[in-house]
């Protein structure tokens, strides 16, 4: 097994609270990979010697970002509806049968194609793990086919046939949740590690959100849930009640709604490329850093509310208008997405982690929020491996 030394990284984000502060940070550092795992971290000078070498050249090197909120499995876009809301039309959930309509007719190839540029362009932008939902098909067959294409991409794949009721059913609901705890649930789980829903007016109440994700965790997935993103509602307190890993958007939140993130540890997922894309209020991050709630960030990319792939940029936003310094954001785009997901290995450069590294073209992580819109990302490893 062959080991490799990368020196010449003038900062280095371990997220390790074992070097001092939030990110852990080491300057003249050097870390060794091998066998796709991080083998040793430390100053440069005091690095072991390895099979082979390569001189980063004084950049910044960080924790690949871990993207927990994405919807890549879709055909077609919305660009009229994106132009239509910055005339002034106010988004809401109803466009996502667009996009079913789309979805559904189709080929697997055209939406294999797709995802693979998206994640594509994620790792252009240093995104080296993304959460990939179904919720475009709506169907059984095409709630499965979904997922599977999505598991090709990533191990984080997520079920969504709660996304909205569609047309089909718009006279039968309860039939609709019949079908997604049900037969929809039988041919999607074995794709799927996750089950989510989305809570909103127009969508999933709460009873129908409980019924489902019980039914999802019944089948051995594991919860997270859409929660709260277009107005106060149950969401959170639904995603506490049922133990899920994360409740995504939080835009609007009640002081109990806060209190039950902190009480509960379930990760707050924000999102802050869907208020820029939908012009809606920004969700209150520093509210929920002072509770003690962990934050993750990630992008929600999808043809709808918000079709960004760049978490980078949602670094920017989440500085200039939610009022997280750019440790906080750096911190929820990496171990804070890796807590979303429930998991260890990723998330942080320490000996045993997967060796998910991104190499900026800047001295310092700093950067990603001081230069928005500027192409940073130099190199991008998942396992130790430059892709």
């Amino acid at each position: 097994m062959s080991s490799l030394l990368l020196t010449g990284i003038g900062s280095l984000v371990t997220n390790d609270p074992a070097h001092g502060g939030l990110l852990g940070e080491l300057l003249d550092a050097a870390i060794v990979v091998e066998g796709g795992r991080i083998a040793w971290v430390g100053s440069r000078r005091a690095a072991p010697a390895a099979d082979s070498s390569a001189d980063l050249g004084d950049r910044a090197v960080i924790p690949g970002f871990v993207d927990s909120h994405s919807h890549l499995v879709f055909a077609g876009d919305r660009a009229e509806e994106f132009a239509a809301r910055m005339t002034g039309q106010p988004y809401s959930a109803g466009g996502i049968r667009t996009t079913v309509n789309a979805t559904r007719e189709a080929a697997d190839e055209q939406l294999t194609a797709n995802v693979a540029r998206l994640v594509a362009e994620m790792r252009g932008q240093g995104t080296t793990t993304v959460e990939i939902k179904s919720g475009y098909g709506l169907t059984v067959a095409d709630e499965a086919r979904s997922l599977a294409i999505a598991a090709d991409f990533t191990d984080e794949t997520t079920y969504l046939g709660a996304h909205v009721v569609p047309a089909e059913f718009a006279d039968d609901p309860a039939g609709y949740v019949d079908l997604v705890t049900g037969p929809m649930l039988d041919a999607a789980a074995k794709y799927a590690k996750w089950v989510d829903v989305f809570v909103e007016r127009g969508a999933f109440d709460a009873d129908q959100a409980r019924a489902i994700l019980r039914a999802g965790q019944a089948a051995g997935l594991s919860a997270r849930v859409h929660a709260n993103q277009l107005g106060e509602g149950p969401g959170v307190q639904v995603a506490c009640e049922v133990g899920a890993a994360a409740a995504d958007h939080c835009t609007f939140l009640t002081d109990a709604d806060v209190d039950a993130l902190a009480s509960t540890g379930v990760v707050a997922g924000l999102l802050p490329a869907i208020e820029f894309s939908t012009r809606s209020p920004y969700p209150d991050a520093r509210r929920l850093l002072d509770a003690g709630v962990t934050v993750a960030l990630a992008t929600d990319c999808n043809p709808g509310s918000g079709y960004s792939s760049s978490m980078p940029f949602c670094i920017a936003l989440a500085v200039r208008e939610m009022h997280m310094t750019p440790a906080e954001a750096l911190w929820s785009a990496t171990a804070g997405g890796a807590a979303s997901l429930r998991r260890t290995d990723i998330g942080h450069l320490t000996p045993g982690a997967r060796a998910d590294l991104t190499v900026l073209n800047a001295p310092s992580h700093l950067h990603l929020a001081y230069r928005p819109g500027v192409p940073l990302i130099s190199k991008t490893f998942v396992g130790g491996r430059p892709v």
